[in-house]
């Protein structure tokens, strides 16, 4: 891999002989690996990097390189987005290590991510941010200051959840207005390197998400197609429909998911941070449950009304289950600190009279406390 446009999803054979075929998904489990594997990092090298946790590498003019980098804390998908003839590469929504009982934090996320750009010789031309994310700080600032400058950007409805939570929060105006480098218009394209990239607004958790679609390979800003939709200014309605859009591209477009939750009790990461267009068309495990409660619910004589009253009543029954099943969720452990920080871009809070950096958590007190 270093020095090289090889895969880190390789076997040990594939190091050797860039001839051999890729492989796609998770990183081989052989005795080489095992031992970086088992911690995530790579020391060996002239730049400590972290190994990816899943990479999908055709080394294809025109196509994108893409490696996954999962950071368990908070259950992210990180990604670094390639070009494979030009290097040139965006990273795609970074992790600030955040301790939120001692507020201690720290870099070593991030500099994973910069000693792997560096290892493998990648030129960042920008730092992407799908959304203001509630589940993470975003380390788009000290990856910014890392690497020279490069622009953050986001796309352009974030400027409506920063005048949203900036009031909550009582985050000067003069904080966030400007904050990002590159506002992105709806469907915008842009470039990397050789590769044309396109934005793409899916609405449903709150007015601002995006989705970078480059030739088939989509970035998605939640886990794949189940986001929640009861945030501010979030609507089930608009999440129905922003899945019915993904759901109507090509069946061999793959989904990269924006977090990983595996099953209580196991900490392993699923086996590929992406799925098909196609195997979400028959296997995404909401909009199924909702076919078969309509096919068992329904009469003879409403199954005759054809797709279009079909596509009603399964609209319909997703926007009621989604709904309630939203209002049994907790909220996201770092949502406060998270909102406060990446409305502004991952720019800290300044420090008060007294050189302390402050978040503000508000608290839910009950009747007569």
């Amino acid at each position: 891999m270093p020095g090289s446009d090889d895969c880190s999803s390789r076997s040990q054979d594939s190091f050797n002989h860039p001839s051999a075929p890729l492989s796609t998904g998770r990183l081989p489990r052989n005795n080489t690996l095992h031992a970086q594997e088992a911690t995530g990092w790579k020391y060996g090298a002239p730049h400590p990097f972290r190994v990816p946790t899943c990479s999908t590498c055709p080394n294809t003019p025109g196509q994108p390189n893409v490696y996954s980098f999962f950071e368990s804390a908070t259950s992210t998908w990180q990604y670094i987005v390639t070009d494979p003839t030009t290097k040139k590469a965006v990273i795609v929504d970074p992790v600030l290590d955040f301790n939120a009982a001692s507020g201690a934090i720290t870099t070593k996320t991030a500099d994973g991510l910069l000693g792997f750009v560096k290892e493998n010789g990648f030129e960042v031309i920008m730092l992407l941010e799908t959304h203001a994310h509630a589940d993470h700080i975003t380390a788009a600032q000290y990856l910014k200051q890392k690497l020279g400058g490069v622009p953050v950007g986001i796309g352009k409805r974030i400027t409506g959840v920063q005048e949203r939570f900036g009031k909550i929060y009582e985050v000067p105006k003069t904080w966030w207005d400007g904050a990002f480098d590159k506002y992105f218009e709806d469907d915008e394209r842009f470039m990397i390197g050789d590769l044309e990239c396109q934005v793409m607004h899916l609405p449903g958790t709150h007015p601002g998400p995006r989705w970078i679609y480059v030739r088939r390979w989509t970035l998605r800003r939640r886990h794949a197609l189940l986001p929640r939709a009861d945030f501010p200014g979030g609507s089930p309605m608009d999440l129905y429909n922003s899945i019915q859009r993904v759901l109507a591209m090509s069946p061999n477009t793959r989904i990269y998911a924006g977090h990983d939750y595996p099953p209580e009790g196991s900490k392993q990461v699923g086996e590929r941070c992406w799925s098909l267009v196609s195997e979400q068309r028959l296997k995404n495990v909401h909009l199924k449950a909702r076919l078969d409660e309509i096919a068992a619910s329904s009469s003879p004589a409403s199954q005759t009304d054809g797709s279009e009253g079909l596509a009603e009543r399964l609209m319909n029954a997703f926007i009621e289950w989604r709904a309630k099943r939203d209002s049994g969720l907790g909220a996201p452990r770092l949502i406060h600190p998270s909102l406060q920080v990446n409305i502004c871009a991952g720019k800290l809070p300044k420090p008060d009279a007294q050189g302390m950096r402050m978040l503000k958590i508000p608290l839910q007190i009950p009747e007569g406390l």
